[in-house]
Protein backbone atom coordinates (compact mmCIF):
# COMPACT_ATOMS: atom_id res chain seq x y z
CA UNK A 1 0.00 0.00 0.00
CA UNK A 2 0.94 3.45 -0.79
CA UNK A 3 0.11 7.49 -0.26
CA UNK A 4 -1.69 8.15 -3.68
CA UNK A 5 -2.69 11.67 -3.71
CA UNK A 6 -3.76 11.39 -0.16
CA UNK A 7 -5.13 7.92 -0.90
CA UNK A 8 -4.10 4.74 0.65
CA UNK A 9 -3.91 2.94 -2.82
CA UNK A 10 -2.46 -0.82 -3.58
CA UNK A 11 0.33 -1.00 -5.86
CA UNK A 12 -0.17 -4.71 -5.64
CA UNK A 13 -2.35 -7.99 -4.42
CA UNK A 14 -0.29 -10.90 -6.05
CA UNK A 15 2.26 -9.47 -8.70
CA UNK A 16 2.18 -6.93 -11.22
CA UNK A 17 3.36 -8.93 -14.15
CA UNK A 18 0.43 -11.75 -12.90
CA UNK A 19 -2.34 -8.81 -12.55
CA UNK A 20 -1.67 -7.22 -15.58
CA UNK A 21 -1.76 -10.42 -17.87
CA UNK A 22 -5.26 -11.53 -15.78
CA UNK A 23 -6.84 -8.18 -17.09
CA UNK A 24 -5.14 -9.11 -20.80
CA UNK A 25 -7.01 -12.66 -21.16
CA UNK A 26 -9.67 -12.38 -18.54
CA UNK A 27 -10.11 -9.50 -16.36
CA UNK A 28 -9.08 -7.60 -13.37
CA UNK A 29 -11.12 -5.58 -11.04
CA UNK A 30 -9.57 -2.09 -9.80
CA UNK A 31 -10.45 0.11 -6.79
CA UNK A 32 -10.31 3.61 -8.59
CA UNK A 33 -12.55 5.56 -6.09
CA UNK A 34 -9.38 8.01 -5.56
CA UNK A 35 -10.52 9.45 -9.19
CA UNK A 36 -12.19 12.64 -8.38
CA UNK A 37 -16.19 13.06 -9.73
CA UNK A 38 -17.73 16.37 -10.37
CA UNK A 39 -20.90 17.24 -10.96
CA UNK A 40 -22.95 19.68 -12.71
CA UNK A 41 -27.03 20.58 -12.96
CA UNK A 42 -28.72 23.64 -14.15
CA UNK A 43 -29.54 25.08 -16.93
CA UNK A 44 -26.20 26.50 -17.49
CA UNK A 45 -24.29 23.44 -17.32
CA UNK A 46 -23.54 22.72 -20.80
CA UNK A 47 -22.14 26.29 -21.74
CA UNK A 48 -19.74 26.15 -18.85
CA UNK A 49 -18.12 23.14 -19.28
CA UNK A 50 -17.97 24.19 -23.28
CA UNK A 51 -16.19 26.80 -22.01
CA UNK A 52 -13.47 25.08 -20.12
CA UNK A 53 -12.70 22.37 -21.82
CA UNK A 54 -11.53 21.44 -25.15
CA UNK A 55 -13.64 18.98 -26.80
CA UNK A 56 -17.01 20.36 -27.85
CA UNK A 57 -19.66 19.51 -25.24
CA UNK A 58 -22.66 20.75 -27.39
CA UNK A 59 -22.11 17.48 -29.76
CA UNK A 60 -22.88 15.00 -26.61
CA UNK A 61 -25.62 13.19 -26.59
CA UNK A 62 -27.20 11.82 -23.50
CA UNK A 63 -25.33 8.74 -22.28
CA UNK A 64 -22.12 9.89 -24.03
CA UNK A 65 -18.48 10.37 -22.54
CA UNK A 66 -15.45 12.06 -24.58
CA UNK A 67 -12.29 12.87 -22.78
CA UNK A 68 -11.03 16.08 -22.96
CA UNK A 69 -8.15 18.56 -21.57
CA UNK A 70 -8.52 21.36 -19.07
CA UNK A 71 -6.15 23.84 -20.25
CA UNK A 72 -4.59 27.27 -18.56
CA UNK A 73 -4.57 30.32 -21.27
CA UNK A 74 -0.54 29.34 -22.82
CA UNK A 75 -2.15 25.92 -23.41
CA UNK A 76 -0.54 23.92 -21.11
CA UNK A 77 -2.48 21.13 -20.02
CA UNK A 78 -3.82 21.44 -16.10
CA UNK A 79 -6.07 17.73 -16.71
CA UNK A 80 -6.89 15.10 -18.42
CA UNK A 81 -10.71 14.48 -18.09
CA UNK A 82 -13.44 12.40 -18.89
CA UNK A 83 -16.53 14.31 -19.73
CA UNK A 84 -20.41 12.50 -18.73
CA UNK A 85 -23.55 13.62 -19.69
CA UNK A 86 -26.29 11.95 -17.68
CA UNK A 87 -30.43 12.59 -18.33
CA UNK A 88 -30.25 15.32 -15.35
CA UNK A 89 -26.43 16.61 -15.33
CA UNK A 90 -22.97 16.19 -16.41
CA UNK A 91 -20.13 14.98 -14.64
CA UNK A 92 -16.15 14.96 -14.68
CA UNK A 93 -13.67 12.68 -13.87
CA UNK A 94 -10.85 14.07 -12.90
CA UNK A 95 -7.12 12.64 -11.48
CA UNK A 96 -7.00 12.49 -7.91
CA UNK A 97 -3.16 14.47 -7.99
CA UNK A 98 -5.28 17.46 -9.95
CA UNK A 99 -8.88 17.21 -8.07
CA UNK A 100 -8.18 20.04 -5.35
CA UNK A 101 -6.38 22.27 -8.39
CA UNK A 102 -9.60 21.55 -10.84
CA UNK A 103 -12.24 22.72 -7.90
CA UNK A 104 -10.28 25.69 -7.02
CA UNK A 105 -9.66 26.46 -10.63
CA UNK A 106 -13.97 25.90 -11.83
CA UNK A 107 -14.67 28.38 -9.17
CA UNK A 108 -12.73 31.02 -10.44
CA UNK A 109 -14.16 30.19 -14.07
CA UNK A 110 -16.51 32.84 -15.67
CA UNK A 111 -19.91 30.88 -15.70
CA UNK A 112 -19.63 29.20 -12.35
CA UNK A 113 -22.36 30.69 -10.12
CA UNK A 114 -24.56 29.81 -12.61
CA UNK A 115 -24.12 25.85 -12.02
CA UNK A 116 -25.42 23.75 -9.44
CA UNK A 117 -21.76 22.23 -8.70
CA UNK A 118 -20.95 19.09 -6.04
CA UNK A 119 -18.00 17.13 -5.75
CA UNK A 120 -19.23 13.60 -5.23
CA UNK A 121 -15.78 12.02 -4.90
CA UNK A 122 -15.92 11.03 -1.17
CA UNK A 123 -19.66 10.28 -1.50
CA UNK A 124 -19.21 7.76 -4.05
CA UNK A 125 -16.99 5.04 -4.77
CA UNK A 126 -15.80 4.04 -8.23
CA UNK A 127 -15.06 0.46 -9.39
CA UNK A 128 -13.11 -0.19 -12.49
CA UNK A 129 -13.65 -4.11 -14.48
CA UNK A 130 -11.42 -4.38 -17.12
CA UNK A 131 -10.51 -7.22 -19.78
CA UNK A 132 -12.37 -9.88 -22.22
CA UNK A 133 -14.67 -11.79 -19.49
CA UNK A 134 -15.65 -7.62 -18.30
CA UNK A 135 -18.73 -8.23 -20.14
CA UNK A 136 -19.56 -11.64 -19.24
CA UNK A 137 -18.91 -10.72 -15.52
CA UNK A 138 -20.74 -8.00 -15.26
CA UNK A 139 -24.25 -9.43 -16.90
CA UNK A 140 -24.14 -12.14 -14.99
CA UNK A 141 -24.10 -10.63 -11.78
CA UNK A 142 -26.07 -7.80 -12.08
CA UNK A 143 -28.57 -9.81 -14.45
CA UNK A 144 -28.59 -7.08 -17.22
CA UNK A 145 -27.64 -7.70 -21.02
CA UNK A 146 -24.97 -4.77 -21.16
CA UNK A 147 -23.61 -6.07 -24.61
CA UNK A 148 -25.35 -3.19 -26.29
CA UNK A 149 -23.69 -0.52 -24.61
CA UNK A 150 -21.00 1.14 -27.17
CA UNK A 151 -17.92 2.21 -25.95
CA UNK A 152 -17.28 5.67 -24.17
CA UNK A 153 -21.17 5.66 -23.47
CA UNK A 154 -22.80 5.36 -19.56
CA UNK A 155 -26.04 4.56 -18.30
CA UNK A 156 -27.53 5.42 -14.77
CA UNK A 157 -29.00 2.49 -13.77
CA UNK A 158 -30.19 0.40 -10.71
CA UNK A 159 -27.21 -2.60 -10.42
CA UNK A 160 -26.70 -4.97 -6.92
CA UNK A 161 -29.33 -3.35 -4.91
CA UNK A 162 -27.69 0.31 -5.05
CA UNK A 163 -28.68 3.19 -8.30
CA UNK A 164 -25.49 4.19 -9.52
CA UNK A 165 -23.90 4.95 -12.92
CA UNK A 166 -21.74 2.09 -15.64
CA UNK A 167 -19.72 3.69 -18.48
CA UNK A 168 -18.08 1.33 -20.87
CA UNK A 169 -14.71 2.92 -20.54
CA UNK A 170 -11.40 2.75 -18.92
CA UNK A 171 -7.35 2.77 -18.90
CA UNK A 172 -5.99 -0.43 -19.99
CA UNK A 173 -6.54 -0.90 -23.50
CA UNK A 174 -9.05 -3.72 -23.04
CA UNK A 175 -12.97 -3.98 -23.06
CA UNK A 176 -14.40 -3.08 -19.47
CA UNK A 177 -16.54 -1.14 -17.34
CA UNK A 178 -16.51 1.71 -14.82
CA UNK A 179 -19.39 1.47 -11.97
CA UNK A 180 -19.90 4.44 -9.76
CA UNK A 181 -22.01 4.22 -6.63
CA UNK A 182 -22.99 5.55 -3.15
CA UNK A 183 -19.76 5.34 -1.19
CA UNK A 184 -21.44 2.83 1.37
CA UNK A 185 -21.94 0.46 -1.24
CA UNK A 186 -18.49 0.49 -2.84
CA UNK A 187 -17.09 -2.20 -0.55
CA UNK A 188 -20.02 -5.00 -0.95
CA UNK A 189 -20.18 -4.37 -5.02
CA UNK A 190 -16.30 -4.88 -4.55
CA UNK A 191 -16.21 -8.03 -2.88
CA UNK A 192 -19.63 -9.42 -4.81
CA UNK A 193 -17.46 -8.57 -8.44
CA UNK A 194 -14.68 -10.27 -6.96
CA UNK A 195 -16.54 -13.53 -5.57
CA UNK A 196 -18.63 -14.11 -8.54
CA UNK A 197 -15.35 -13.73 -10.81
CA UNK A 198 -13.18 -16.09 -9.59
CA UNK A 199 -15.11 -18.39 -12.13
CA UNK A 200 -14.26 -16.28 -15.10
CA UNK A 201 -10.45 -15.69 -13.80
CA UNK A 202 -10.75 -12.02 -12.38
CA UNK A 203 -7.98 -11.12 -10.02
CA UNK A 204 -8.11 -7.67 -7.60
CA UNK A 205 -5.35 -5.24 -9.29
CA UNK A 206 -3.82 -2.66 -8.01
CA UNK A 207 -1.70 0.44 -9.24
CA UNK A 208 1.50 -1.20 -10.62
CA UNK A 209 -0.44 -3.44 -13.28
CA UNK A 210 -2.51 -0.07 -14.19
CA UNK A 211 0.32 1.86 -14.86
CA UNK A 212 2.07 -0.87 -17.03
CA UNK A 213 -1.53 -1.71 -19.29
CA UNK A 214 -2.12 1.99 -20.00
CA UNK A 215 2.10 2.37 -21.16
CA UNK A 216 1.18 -0.56 -23.57
CA UNK A 217 -1.51 1.24 -24.76
CA UNK A 218 0.17 4.22 -24.91
CA UNK A 219 -2.38 6.15 -22.80
CA UNK A 220 -0.79 9.26 -21.39
CA UNK A 221 -0.68 9.85 -17.77
CA UNK A 222 -0.81 13.15 -16.06
CA UNK A 223 2.73 14.13 -14.14
CA UNK A 224 4.13 12.12 -16.71
CA UNK A 225 3.16 12.30 -20.68
CA UNK A 226 1.08 15.52 -19.18
CA UNK A 227 1.67 18.61 -17.61
CA UNK A 228 1.38 22.25 -17.29
CA UNK A 229 3.96 22.76 -19.81
CA UNK A 230 3.23 19.92 -22.12
CA UNK A 231 0.06 21.44 -24.88
CA UNK A 232 -2.52 18.69 -25.70
CA UNK A 233 -0.98 18.63 -29.87
CA UNK A 234 2.45 18.44 -28.52
CA UNK A 235 1.01 15.22 -26.24
CA UNK A 236 -0.53 13.88 -29.81
CA UNK A 237 -4.09 14.57 -28.17
CA UNK A 238 -5.67 16.86 -31.52
CA UNK A 239 -8.32 14.15 -31.70
CA UNK A 240 -9.69 15.96 -28.25
CA UNK A 241 -9.34 19.91 -29.31
CA UNK A 242 -11.53 22.11 -30.55
CA UNK A 243 -11.29 24.89 -32.83
CA UNK A 244 -14.43 25.48 -34.25
CA UNK A 245 -16.42 26.17 -31.12
CA UNK A 246 -16.47 29.36 -28.75
CA UNK A 247 -13.61 30.14 -27.15
CA UNK A 248 -12.00 28.30 -23.84
CA UNK A 249 -9.29 28.69 -21.96
CA UNK A 250 -5.72 27.97 -24.04
CA UNK A 251 -7.58 28.38 -27.40
CA UNK A 252 -5.94 31.08 -29.01
CA UNK A 253 -2.26 29.61 -27.88
CA UNK A 254 -3.46 26.13 -29.06
CA UNK A 255 -4.23 28.14 -32.62
CA UNK A 256 -0.81 29.47 -32.20
CA UNK A 257 0.95 26.34 -32.02
CA UNK A 258 -0.84 24.51 -34.74
CA UNK A 259 0.04 26.99 -37.18
CA UNK A 260 3.40 27.68 -36.18
CA UNK A 261 4.17 24.11 -35.53
CA UNK A 262 5.26 22.15 -32.20
CA UNK A 263 9.32 20.84 -31.85
CA UNK A 264 8.19 17.81 -29.76
CA UNK A 265 6.32 14.94 -30.36
CA UNK A 266 5.43 11.83 -27.91
CA UNK A 267 6.69 8.60 -29.36
CA UNK A 268 7.12 5.25 -28.90
CA UNK A 269 10.67 3.55 -28.03
CA UNK A 270 11.61 -0.21 -27.70
CA UNK A 271 15.23 -0.61 -26.03
CA UNK A 272 17.53 -3.50 -25.91
CA UNK A 273 18.00 -5.70 -23.06
CA UNK A 274 16.06 -5.35 -20.29
CA UNK A 275 16.81 -2.61 -18.31
CA UNK A 276 13.75 -0.06 -17.66
CA UNK A 277 13.94 3.47 -19.05
CA UNK A 278 13.49 5.87 -16.39
CA UNK A 279 10.95 9.05 -16.29
CA UNK A 280 13.77 11.74 -16.92
CA UNK A 281 16.54 9.48 -19.02
CA UNK A 282 17.91 11.53 -21.37
CA UNK A 283 17.27 10.65 -25.11
CA UNK A 284 20.42 10.87 -27.44
CA UNK A 285 20.90 11.29 -31.13
CA UNK A 286 24.57 11.21 -32.49
CA UNK A 287 25.41 11.91 -28.91
CA UNK A 288 22.96 14.59 -27.87
CA UNK A 289 20.44 15.16 -25.82
CA UNK A 290 17.40 15.53 -27.84
CA UNK A 291 14.73 14.78 -25.42
CA UNK A 292 13.38 12.66 -22.31
CA UNK A 293 11.70 9.82 -21.49
CA UNK A 294 8.22 10.18 -19.34
CA UNK A 295 7.73 6.80 -18.61
CA UNK A 296 9.09 3.50 -18.83
CA UNK A 297 8.76 -0.24 -18.07
CA UNK A 298 8.96 -4.19 -19.45
CA UNK A 299 6.20 -4.70 -21.40
CA UNK A 300 4.49 -8.27 -19.82
CA UNK A 301 2.76 -8.49 -22.97
CA UNK A 302 5.90 -7.92 -25.95
CA UNK A 303 8.46 -9.43 -23.36
CA UNK A 304 10.29 -6.15 -24.34
CA UNK A 305 11.41 -2.47 -22.33
CA UNK A 306 9.25 -0.34 -23.77
CA UNK A 307 8.81 3.71 -22.99
CA UNK A 308 6.97 6.94 -23.97
CA UNK A 309 9.05 10.03 -24.51
CA UNK A 310 9.10 13.76 -25.92
CA UNK A 311 11.84 13.51 -28.74
CA UNK A 312 12.15 16.35 -31.78
CA UNK A 313 9.03 16.08 -34.73
CA UNK A 314 12.17 15.94 -37.28
CA UNK A 315 13.49 13.04 -35.40
CA UNK A 316 10.17 11.46 -34.42
CA UNK A 317 9.33 8.91 -37.34
CA UNK A 318 8.94 4.59 -36.99
CA UNK A 319 12.42 3.22 -37.62
CA UNK A 320 14.88 6.25 -36.05
CA UNK A 321 17.43 5.04 -34.00
CA UNK A 322 17.86 6.64 -30.66
CA UNK A 323 20.10 5.99 -27.62
CA UNK A 324 18.56 6.11 -23.96
CA UNK A 325 21.02 7.23 -21.15
CA UNK A 326 20.11 4.89 -18.11
CA UNK A 327 22.57 6.08 -15.65
CA UNK A 328 25.40 6.87 -18.02
CA UNK A 329 25.19 3.34 -20.01
CA UNK A 330 24.44 4.25 -23.27
CA UNK A 331 21.31 1.68 -24.55
CA UNK A 332 20.29 1.24 -28.19
CA UNK A 333 16.41 2.10 -28.77
CA UNK A 334 14.16 2.26 -32.13
CA UNK A 335 11.44 4.44 -32.01
CA UNK A 336 7.66 2.69 -32.68
CA UNK A 337 4.87 3.69 -33.82
CA UNK A 338 1.90 4.22 -30.67
CA UNK A 339 0.52 2.19 -29.46
CA UNK A 340 2.64 -0.89 -28.63
CA UNK A 341 -0.57 -2.57 -27.60
CA UNK A 342 -3.87 -2.75 -29.68
CA UNK A 343 -6.16 -5.51 -28.35
CA UNK A 344 -8.25 -7.40 -31.11
CA UNK A 345 -11.83 -6.16 -31.93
Amino acid sequence: MVDFAGWEMPVQYSSIVDEHKAVRTAAGLFDISHMGRLQFGGDSSQAFLNGILTNDTSKLNVGDVRYSLICGKDGGILDDVLVYRLPDRWELVVNASNRDKIVRWLKHSAGFAAVEFKDCTLTTGMIALQGPQALALLNDVTKLDLSKMKYFTAMELRYLETDGVISRTGYTGEDGFELVMPSADAERIWLTLFEHGAKYGVVPAGLGCRDTLRLESAMPLYGHELNETIDPLTAGLEFAVKFNKPEYPGKAALESIKNQGFPLARVGLVLEGRRIAREGSPVQINGQDVGKVTSGTFSPTLQKVIAMAYVPVASSSPGTGVEVNLRGTLVPAIIVALPFYKRRA
